[in-house]
């Protein structure tokens, strides 16, 4: 089973664009796919009263994600490099975000940890604990 992108790790100077660019606009249409869900899923989210503090970041990444399908596309058909500069650049934006958001969701989870842990050891402390 081999690798159809094997060829890159061995790249040379007179790959083109296009070389460069096919394997990200061959997932093209993915990043169009989860681009457009993300905005839905902001939208959805403005629908509440506190969704609508952070209905902006599902909205951002969505349309980070459709702009890098589009530079990544006119990178392929052009050959142009600074589209192709562009798309990364918008790829790495997302997931500097979607990094960001992995750990503010870990230190919340710790931190919802250890208050309910606190709650429940001064509960069993006291004897407040229902039966």
């Amino acid at each position: 089973m081999s690798d159809s992108y094997s060829s890159l790790g061995q790249a040379t100077a007179n790959h083109s664009v296009q070389d460069l660019s096919q394997p990200l606009a061959s997932g093209k249409g993915w990043m169009k796919f989860v681009g457009i869900m993300f905005i839905i899923q902001g939208a959805v989210t403005a629908l509440t009263i506190v969704g609508i503090v952070i209905a902006w970041l599902p909205i951002w990444t969505g349309v980070l994600l459709m702009q890098a399908s589009s530079a990544i596309e006119r990178a392929q058909l052009t050959g142009d490099s600074s589209a192709l500069k562009e798309s990364l650049a918008r790829l790495r934006t997302y997931f500097i975000i979607q990094g960001v958001l992995y750990l503010v969701g870990i230190v919340v989870a710790v931190l919802y940890f250890i208050f309910f842990g606190a709650m429940f050891a001064a509960m069993m402390k006291n004897g407040t604990f229902p039966h």
